[in-house]
């Protein structure tokens, strides 16, 4: 009996294998992606006649695009390297297009847990908002549509160097950064032929994250920003941006026509929270103030102007004017985030009617400054492993002459199937 107990217990011994937990040295991963996209248009709205003066368009347009982000890492020792491209081919009214884009290629060293250096196409991270991030000096601006999305990043050198500590002052980081500009590295981040520092000094202080950040050079005027992020409660944090340029230079179209320049100092900053409710809903509230933005007066008379040369084109079918406001020089006044004050909220509830990997949210973005805002209703749903769907619809409110009610769209429809690999 006890030679028969023994063997049962032999065949239920379980060896451990270190392979089955050790990192690997390389690491592969992506996904591919296909989301088709319904716009219905507002042919009154300004930035409709901008965009389609000379296209005969009809109620809605739909617009395919396909997707390919792929990851590839490499960790061995002290040194470590990731690449991450970007492939999007789209079919539009312009017809079919596609371009791959390198969003990360940079190369790691790490000596010790104190020090870590980075070299080449890296995208930065600062800032704790969720929509917007004021402070992201060396960062691209995200979509506060979609912030999750992947952004390209810049070629630079940064080195973090970290210090641990016992008390209420429990870790600080230095992070300082080099930026090369010229017409082949970081070509649009600003002025070429320049050599930018920033640079990033992160606490943690009585359980807040705390960072101080900057950046100087000649590529774009100095600016000096500080975050912060803390949970109240397990349930409750809130976190908050601040940025401050004492220089900014904002380039106005002018009622004549001309592109003229602005400099002030500018105040940019965002206030918000994340609360998580028993019943697994998730509330994300900000308020950001966005101090290099538009006036009211500034939006209108950039209205007003399309109105003037679209005039001029149906009259004459000189279109070099429309073609001037749809270009470089007013792609500020087309951004995410044009104006300077906007309220956000996202509404999320996991698995409602316990319906496993199912979330639903909703989302609204509104201009303080002229009432316009934005709707968006979206549904999550991940039926098996690796696979997301997603669906929403984006409707866009507002009178005439306002943010919302001048883009080229009432509504937008998009659906998205993801495969993570």
């Amino acid at each position: 009996m006890n030679l028969l107990v023994s063997g049962l217990f032999a065949q239920e011994e379980h060896t451990f294998d270190l392979s089955e937990i050790e990192k690997k040295v390389f690491q592969f991963g992506g996904y591919l992606e296909f989301r088709p996209v319904l716009f219905g248009l507002d042919r009154d709205s300004w930035l409709y006649k901008l965009r389609f003066y000379d296209l005969e368009e009809g109620e809605t347009i739909a617009e395919y695009n396909f997707n390919a982000l792929l990851d590839l890492s490499f960790e061995k020792g002290i040194v470590g390297a990731k690449i991450r491209t970007n492939t999007d081919i789209t079919k539009s009214v312009s017809g079919w297009s596609h371009v791959t884009t390198l969003f990360e290629a940079f190369l790691s060293l790490k000596p010790s847990f104190s020090f870590h250096l980075d070299i080449g196409k890296k995208r930065m991270k600062w800032g704790k908002g969720y929509a917007w991030n004021p402070v992201a000096f060396i960062d691209r601006p995200k979509n506060p549509n979609d912030p999750g999305l992947a952004l390209e990043g810049y070629v630079v050198l940064s080195i973090d160097y970290i210090k641990s500590f016992q008390g209420k002052l429990k870790t600080i980081t230095f992070t300082p950064v080099l930026i090369p500009v010229n017409q082949h590295i970081n070509s649009t981040f600003g002025n070429k032929n320049q050599l930018n520092f920033g640079g990033k000094v992160y606490f943690l202080f009585y359980d807040t994250d705390i960072d101080l950040m900057f950046l100087s050079g000649g590529s774009v005027p100095a600016r000096y920003g500080m975050d912060f992020s803390r949970n109240i409660t397990s349930n409750f944090e809130i976190h908050g941006e601040f940025a401050y340029i004492p220089d900014y230079i904002k380039e106005v179209i002018q009622e004549d026509g001309t592109v003229g320049e602005e400099q002030y100092a500018s105040m940019n900053y965002l206030l918000g929270i994340r609360f998580l409710t028993r019943t697994n809903t998730t509330f994300f509230f900000e308020y950001f103030k966005n101090g290099n933005g538009y006036t009211s007066n500034e939006m209108e008379n950039f209205y007003s102007l399309i109105d003037q040369a679209y005039q001029s084109y149906l009259l004459t079918g000189d279109d070099s004017q429309l073609e001037f406001l749809s270009g470089a020089a007013s792609q500020a006044y087309r951004t995410f985030a044009p104006m300077q004050d906007y309220l956000f909220l996202r509404i999320s509830h996991k698995e409602p009617w316990n319906i496993l990997y199912f979330i639903p949210s909703f989302t609204s973005i509104f201009n303080l400054t002229d009432k316009s805002f934005s709707l968006t209703p979206e549904l999550l749903y991940n039926p098996i492993t690796n696979l997301e769907l997603r669906a929403k619809i984006t409707i866009l409110l507002g009178k005439g002459g306002s943010e919302f009610g001048e883009k080229q769209n009432d509504f937008r429809l998009e659906f998205r199937g993801r495969y993570y690999f």
